[in-house]
């Protein structure tokens, strides 16, 4: 892993209303630009804003397609990744809550929700694969907040080489202390048992189909502990350096890194239902 600069937006993320959120995002790009940023990660679903409710069909979109496309001139314009979130328009009607990786070469990753809330079963597939991305020196995994309370898949990301995870949530309800008191309570064991730093971030504001999402973003260490966060009824761009020194520090420590005395031979990680895998086989985008 090279020293990385990230950040992580707290944004207003309104339904159906796709292309004036993209036009919001140019200018958190910009701002993101101007600080050095080099990796950017939005809320989940924030393009066509989160919602379980059937009318999100309206709103979902293709990939590839037009957000793709304007998303791609976005990132080469300021050699940024951009990770952004979309209700995903799949074949034969299926509905996807996915997160797109769009690197500033024009390549486009998409991660797919793979464990769905209780609200959502009924309305999005989930993903069944289980993908790292690379750029920029790092490779790391995305999740999609209810993702997160499944330590298996942050397992599976670490051993594929993930040195970062990005955790966007689309979490309404409660204030943002509720919610930062929420995610500490496994948020942290997801860094702390694989070594790895862990970003999240949380729209902000009503969305205009009444849900009320609390404003949140924070950044974790490979030792589990805070690194920064923020709080707030407003917008909010969280800018942090994730240093290669702070990852060896910890995975250099025989007491300290678990993943390499891990007994995989009596938990085997697996992939949908497929047949076992090695822990090095899983597909890479890019």
């Amino acid at each position: 892993m090279e020293d990385i600069r990230v950040g992580a937006v707290v944004c207003r993320a309104p339904v159906n209303r796709v292309f004036e959120t993209i036009r919001r995002m140019g200018r958190w790009v910009k701002r993101a630009r101007s600080r050095g940023v080099e990796i950017l990660c939005f809320p989940e679903m924030h393009v066509t804003g989160y919602s379980v409710q059937p009318e999100i069909r309206q709103a979902a979109q293709s990939v590839p397609g037009p957000v793709t496309e304007a998303l791609s001139e976005m990132a080469k314009e300021a050699d940024m990744v951009l990770l952004a979130g979309l209700a995903e328009k799949g074949k034969g009607g299926r509905l996807y809550a996915s997160h797109l990786v769009v690197r500033p070469d024009g390549a486009v990753g998409v991660y797919r929700k793979i464990h769905m809330a209780p609200p959502e079963a009924g309305l999005f597939l989930p993903g069944n694969r289980i993908p790292v991305f690379e750029s920029k020196g790092v490779t790391f995994g995305i999740q999609l907040c209810y993702d997160a309370h499944f330590p298996e898949l942050s397992t599976r990301m670490a051993l594929e080489g993930a040195k970062i995870l990005f955790v966007p949530h689309a979490s309404p309800k409660g204030d943002p202390k509720d919610k930062l008191r929420s995610w500490l309570r496994h948020l942290p064991a997801r860094a702390f048992d694989n070594a790895l730093f862990l970003v999240a971030c949380n729209p902000v504001g009503e969305n205009g189909t009444g849900l009320e999402f609390p404003g949140l973003a924070l950044v974790l260490g490979p030792d589990g502990i805070l690194m920064a966060k923020h709080l707030g009824k407003g917008e909010h761009l969280l800018v942090v350096d994730l240093k290669k020194e702070a990852l060896d520090a910890v995975r250099s420590h025989p007491m300290r890194y678990f993943l390499p005395r891990r007994r995989g031979d009596l938990f085997p990680l697996q992939q949908g239902r497929g047949p076992r895998e090695k822990t090095k086989t899983n597909d890479r985008s890019f």
